[in-house]
């Protein structure tokens, strides 16, 4: 039987009251530090519930974060629990979300492009040369 879009409304629902929890400080354990939930992806049959999220910090303060919410999650399921009315909780099962961090690896790269670009061209309008390779030139290899 086709669920439609049930888990999407409850992974939202889900991490909405996540993250009021999380922001006023309902969970009291120091290691949780500021942490950003990006997205709950809710399984089909609504008993598991995995919680992407992001943190600032270095691997080891992400680690930190980790085990703090895998100290909190039996805390922050009897919360969901009572907030929101399901027949069964599902299991929370927290990620870290590596898509922002690629996100951010591709921006910078394109930030690179285009300042290279523009010293080319600030290059080719002192010299009022025409660089003969153009942009199809430009070599993709990673840094």
């Amino acid at each position: 039987m086709a669920q439609g879009h049930r888990p999407d409304r409850v992974g939202e629902q889900i991490r909405e009251e996540l993250s009021q929890m999380l922001s006023r400080g309902v969970v009291h354990d120091p290691g949780i530090g500021f942490i950003t939930l990006t997205r709950v992806k809710a399984s089909p049959d609504l008993q598991v519930a995995h919680v992407y999220y992001t943190t600032m910090g270095d691997a080891g303060a992400r680690e930190e974060t980790a085990k703090a919410l895998e100290r909190a999650t039996p805390f922050l399921r009897r919360e969901i629990g009572s907030r929101i009315r399901l027949r069964r909780v599902p299991l929370l099962e927290f990620r870290f979300d590596e898509s922002v961090m690629h996100q951010d690896r591709v921006e910078q790269i394109l930030r690179d492009l285009h300042r290279e670009d523009a010293e080319r061209a600030a290059t080719q309008e002192g010299t009022g040369a025409a660089d003969p390779s153009g942009p199809q030139a430009r070599s993709h290899e990673p840094e």
